[in-house]
């Protein structure tokens, strides 16, 4: 071999040796892995600028290796501020372009906070990140497909939305889904409705399409991000009690702390002394430095969802490294009585849903109320009466006792499918208005009068079988709202269409009735104006009961006006007016529970009295009795 060869096969073997030794394969990394080995946190957007660290945020590192599970198709995400959920949705967007590059679309509520994102956001974390940065082109680049709101790169590309760009949505295939702040979103994408199950069909091609969707919590019952974690896995980041060594999720009715306040120019100032979490477990009390101290880990309530490839995980700011719980109650200490900024307090810090009831508890609270009665009726009911509302296609009614100083029981709430002109609808009502309940020792009580609501649509169907069932006191009524609107007032004659006869119809104040309600849900002890109501399955006191009982919130308007108005998703407000109806009958109907009580116990009438003077009460407003139920 020549000098010249010699050196050209020298060269070609350095060469070759040179290109194996810096030949790197694709790299086998999960999201962590891989924000932890390229991923740089941008000066503008952090307060700890550099290479990211998801050891500083451990709760992090699960949710990102979800994201590379092949189990797992969707990844739901409850957080409040200040606990890098955004950053778990850009480790993510950045893993697709560097290391699994497919056609991807980020989602925000509208089409200006996409660009907002983008700007902000994407194209800080592409420039500060090296192989993002040589798989983007520069936006100022010829023919770079780098755009504000596309996002071009070997292999895939991303879009950035609105929820309300239902073209946007509609037209663009994609294996990754990315929804942000998702209580934010449109309810309807133009007319093609929701946003986010408009992206998703987006997705029907791909068998292995991933959708994240993030978000603060909002208004309870109402949270679109609520209902999407519900469906998933339902994790929670919990820690152990050093204690007694259980884990619980740190929540704020859990925190207890010592502060003092006073006042500057007519504004109060609030210094927090201490902070503790008391676990539910044990009661001990932990400072906030022992608890970061302590084994965290996610734990589920619904594992089995993962079967289905949801994960979901709910977060709090008590987690975050960067909030102090100290400024956590202070802010909740500033934020006073004020709804508004309450509301942000639960929604951004405690990651709590809001539900402004005043001073009436949630349902959750008010089912812990329920009891075993034992019976059908406990021994302290004196009386029973019924309200029925009317639908479209059912009737929902409830039985209530009465017993003295406006104590009440409910008894049993009900539905009966099918549409009000049907007789054997009515027929159904009657088993119910026919039951005789009974108590322990066996005697029973039957309902003493029944009030139905005549509005809708079947208003002549509700006369002509409330004028049919006069004789057993079953009455056609219709509700009035308003201040000046009395509760109970004298029936009036209706005529019924079609017919020559006639029907009573008394006219409630249904507002006056809704407060009376809530003014008994605030009484905390058994006894005058207390309401109780039963455990046992099958009387109807579940939590679709207590959601539609608590419906309802009374508002002042600018003018000064009190009205009556739905809790933002409460859309069921039939078990309210139920009980309503039956509080108005017995109101009507005013039992003698005296009279009622010496029947049930056998006990002796008290000696007649002379002949008093007639009065206007009707004698159809005695108790009705079932033969020696009495």
């Amino acid at each position: 071999m020549t000098g010249t060869a010699r050196n050209k096969a020298q060269q070609l073997n350095a060469a070759i040796s040179s290109a194996i030794k810096n030949f790197a394969p694709p790299d086998d990394l999960n999201v962590a892995e891989w924000a932890d080995r390229y991923r740089r946190l941008s000066p503008e957007n952090s307060a700890e600028a550099g290479p990211w660290r998801t050891s500083r945020t451990p709760y992090l590192e699960e949710p990102m290796r979800a994201f590379c599970d092949p189990k797992i198709s969707n990844i739901v995400m409850v957080a409040a501020s200040q606990v890098g959920k955004s950053e778990f949705l850009l480790n993510c967007i950045g893993y697709v372009i560097d290391q699994d590059p497919a056609s991807a679309m980020l989602i925000q509520p509208t089409l200006e906070d996409a660009r907002k994102f983008s700007r902000l956001r994407i194209a800080p974390m592409i420039r500060d990140s090296k192989p993002l940065r040589e798989k983007v082109a520069d936006v100022k680049a010829k023919d770079s497909g780098n755009t504000l709101l596309q996002k071009a790169f070997p292999g895939g590309m991303l879009t950035m939305t609105g929820s309300n760009s239902a073209s946007a949505l509609a037209s663009i295939p994609a294996r990754y889904i990315f929804g942000d702040e998702r209580d934010r979103w449109a309810a309807t994408a133009g007319t093609e409705g929701d946003p986010w199950e408009l992206a998703k069909a987006r997705q029907a091609t791909f068998y292995n399409k991933k959708a994240v969707e993030v978000s603060t919590p909002t208004v309870k019952g109402a949270s679109n991000i609520e209902a999407a974690f519900y469906r998933g896995t339902q994790e929670r980041w919990s820690h152990q009690c050093p204690n007694c060594g259980e884990w619980h999720d740190i929540r704020f009715n859990d925190i207890l702390f010592e502060h003092a306040e006073q006042t500057i120019n007519r504004r109060k100032s609030f210094t927090v002394l201490s902070v503790n979490w008391r676990c539910p477990s044990c009661a001990c009390l932990t400072s906030e430095a022992e608890m970061r101290k302590q084994p965290a880990r996610w734990i589920a309530a619904n594992p089995d969802a993962h079967k289905k490839g949801v994960r979901s995980f709910w977060l709090n700011a008590f987690a975050s490294p960067w909030m102090p719980w100290t400024t956590i109650v202070e802010r909740f200490l500033e934020a006073g009585h004020d709804p508004e900024m309450l509301k942000v307090v639960y929604n951004t810090l405690l990651g709590e849903l809001w539900e402004d009831r005043g001073e009436i508890e949630d349902e959750d609270e008010i089912m812990q109320r329920r009891e075993a009665y034992g019976a059908e009726l406990p021994d302290k009911v004196l009386a029973l009466f019924c309200g029925v509302d009317t639908q479209d296609d059912r009737l929902e009614y409830e039985v209530v006792g009465y017993g003295r100083f406006g104590e009440d029981w409910g008894i049993q709430k009900g539905v009966i499918q099918g549409r009000p002109d049907s007789e054997e609808v009515w027929g159904r009502l009657d088993d119910v208005l026919d039951h005789v309940y009974r108590f322990a020792n066996g005697k029973g009580l039957k309902i003493s009068m029944t009030f139905v609501d005549s509005g809708g649509h079947y208003t002549q169907e509700v006369y002509e079988a409330c004028r049919r069932r006069q004789p057993r006191r079953v009455f056609a009524i219709k509700g009035k709202g308003g201040a000046d609107i009395p509760y109970t007032a004298l029936p009036t004659k209706v005529a019924i269409r079609g017919s020559k006869s006639k029907c009573y119809l008394y006219t409630i104040g249904v507002d006056a009735g809704k407060s009376k309600i809530m003014q008994n849900l605030r009484v905390q002890e058994p006894g005058p104006k207390y309401s109780h109501f039963p455990s046992e399955d099958g009387r109807g006191y579940d939590a679709a009961y207590f959601a539609g009982l608590l419906s309802e919130k009374l508002v002042i308007s600018r003018r000064g006006v009190w009205s009556w108005e739905k809790i933002p998703g409460h859309l069921r407000n039939e078990p309210l007016d139920c009980r309503n109806y039956a509080n108005a009958a017995c109101r009507v109907f005013r039992p003698d529970f005296d009279a009622i009580e010496r029947r049930l116990k056998g006990a002796p009438e008290p000696p007649k009295k002379a002949a008093a003077p007639k009065t206007t009460r009707s004698s159809s407003h005695r108790s009705i009795f079932d033969g020696s139920d009495w």
